[in-house]
């Protein structure tokens, strides 16, 4: 039995039972087959529209070409797709064949690209034509990987996707795994040095769907959901992927980047009624000329990623007539284990436990900590990841027994609400993704104007945290608004776009200690709630 039952899919709080002979992919797919949904759309992208029924034959195409290029059971594929139909097509293809599909960022650079593949040890690479170019510098140093397909476009020398599908018989039968088996890997950004493979297990992904989808969020049948968070993240995932099969509503998907005016157009013109974001994107589509609600069948949004500040809830709801559930999740625990609930949303905080997750708040000494008293959030749950992949003293720091250690600072207030307090570490989360300012200070100081930089956090006139940089010059350089532009395109130009710093400090020296270590605090101290000065700033 490699797939639930009707009765199976009826939650008994907090347990849900999976079968011991499970396939996720085959699960996801038939549950809807068998339900008469085939007919029913499924997918809605850019380039057009794709009923279950379809669906279920590109994932058995995509299954079928992969044995068929020799990739045997439990060997990685790594999946950097946009958010096409294709990004299905292959994650659930993969699943259904037994392999392991790494899902990657897209928007990251050739180095990080270069790392995950050596890292992950991946057979096959399944790539958007429009990032290729990314990649084609590092194959050659690559001899584990056999096979690159390209989505969507010109492949050159390569195999293209949408010739093999064609080829593929839509018939295939699901390998026989178990729940308990690696199922998909998410690569982590939630700490310093490198990124690290966070392995799932089968069961996972509905696991998430009937602890969150169903009970908190509501999601049926009838819904349309649209989400920001791409399907690389384990937030996207869940919205647009794990979320709709699980009950048979309709997923919008979109290649490009979530501006604001592209998500109010989907929105619109697919009549959403779910959908997800960061609190970011929220506050940068409540800054402009606003569209009518009656524009909009939107019934439910959520957001995760970074706290939501108080102010953009309740904006939005003035606006929308709809609440945003605030929550929060991890790619180690795959979506959300702590949120707000519908009817009794509590802005400015994170909410309550999902049922299914039991969380705790200690001290340095692993202690539990009174309420309304700062401690570390740990998780327990079951969709809690095996661990990272090859990597055993992380795995070791963050999965600890049944608990798993998620780095933010929590107290709980009077009414029995989470309130978010901040990191353990010096981490920021900026747009919903990790920012370590070791790897931004890094950057900058490769700049031959820069003698030393140390990078904060600074909140903004939405309350969102944004990378502020303290920079002394060398004796020759000085500090103007053009230098300050010039750094911030030069850390562009190094890493990934949400890490460059929003502003720019020049100042004749840095807080240190007597053994010559920054005091990032002081920094902090010194700049707490400062959003509003010229983000050209020069200090002296």
């Amino acid at each position: 039995m490699l797939g639930l039952s009707s009765a199976d899919h009826r939650v008994s709080p907090p347990v849900i039972e999976i079968p011991r002979a499970y396939n996720a992919a085959h699960d996801l797919i038939e549950r809807n087959l068998r339900a008469g949904r085939g007919a029913k759309l499924a997918y809605i992208d850019d380039q057009g529209r794709y009923t279950y029924e379809e669906l279920a034959e590109r994932v058995n195409r995509c299954a079928n070409t992969l044995v068929g290029l020799g990739i045997q059971p439990e060997q990685r594929v790594l999946l950097c797709l946009q958010d096409t139909i294709d990004f299905p097509t292959a994650f659930l293809g993969a699943i259904k064949a037994g392999l392991v599909p790494v899902a990657v960022n897209t928007l990251l650079k050739s180095a990080d690209y270069q790392y995950m593949l050596r890292d992950s040890r991946a057979c096959v690479l399944i790539v958007s034509a429009p990032l290729l170019p990314l990649f084609a510098p590092l194959l050659g140093e690559m001899p584990r990987l056999k096979h690159v397909i390209v989505s969507g476009g010109e492949a050159g020398a390569f195999d293209s996707l949408q010739t093999l599908l064609p080829r593929a018989s839509d018939s295939f039968e699901a390998a026989a795994t178990s729940c308990d088996d690696p199922c998909f890997w998410l690569y982590s950004s939630g700490s310093t040095g490198a990124p690290k493979g966070t392995i799932h297990v089968h069961s996972s992904l509905i696991q998430t769907a009937e602890l969150y989808a169903r009970p908190i969020l509501g999601i049926r049948e009838d819904d349309v959901v649209f989400s920001a968070p791409k399907l690389f993240f384990a937030y996207g995932l869940g919205n647009a992927l794990t979320f709709p099969l699980a009950v048979g509503a309709t997923a919008v998907l979109m290649a490009e980047r979530p501006t604001p005016e592209a998500v109010f157009t989907r929105l619109r013109r697919h009549q959403a009624t779910i959908f997800g974001g960061v609190p970011t994107l929220y506050a940068s589509m409540l800054s402009g000329a606003l569209p009518s609600r009656d524009e909009f069948r939107l019934r439910s949004c959520i957001s995760a990623g970074e706290a939501l500040p108080r102010n953009i809830g309740e904006r939005w709801f003035r606006h929308f007539g709809v609440d945003i559930l605030d929550g929060i999740g991890s790619t180690e625990m795959l979506h959300i284990f702590l949120s707000n609930r519908p009817g009794s949303v509590s802005y400015g905080t994170t909410g309550s436990a999902v049922p299914g997750y039991t969380l705790r708040l200690v001290d340095d000494d692993g202690r539990r900590v009174a309420d309304g008293e700062i401690g570390e959030l740990h998780i327990a749950g079951p969709t809690c990841a095996l661990g990272y992949w090859n990597s055993r003293e992380k795995t070791r720091q963050t999965f600890q027994g049944q608990w798993v250690r998620s780095g933010d600072q929590y107290l709980v207030d009077e009414n029995g609400h989470y309130v978010y307090a901040g990191r353990r570490d010096d981490m920021l989360k900026v747009s919903g993704m990790y920012v370590s300012p070791i790897e931004v200070e890094a950057a900058l100081i490769t700049h031959p104007a820069v003698l030393e930089a140390a990078v904060i956090g600074e909140e903004d006139s939405a309350g969102l945290t944004k990378p502020l940089a303290c920079v002394v010059l060398r004796p020759a350089a000085q500090p103007t608004a053009a230098l300050a532009d010039e750094l911030k395109q030069h850390v562009k130009a190094l890493l990934t776009l949400h890490k460059y710093p929003r502003r720019i400090e020049f100042l004749a020296e840095l807080p240190k200690t007597a053994t010559g270590k920054i005091q990032r605090f002081q920094l902090r101290a010194r700049y707490a709630r400062n959003a509003d000065t010229d983000p050209t700033k020069c200090a002296q």
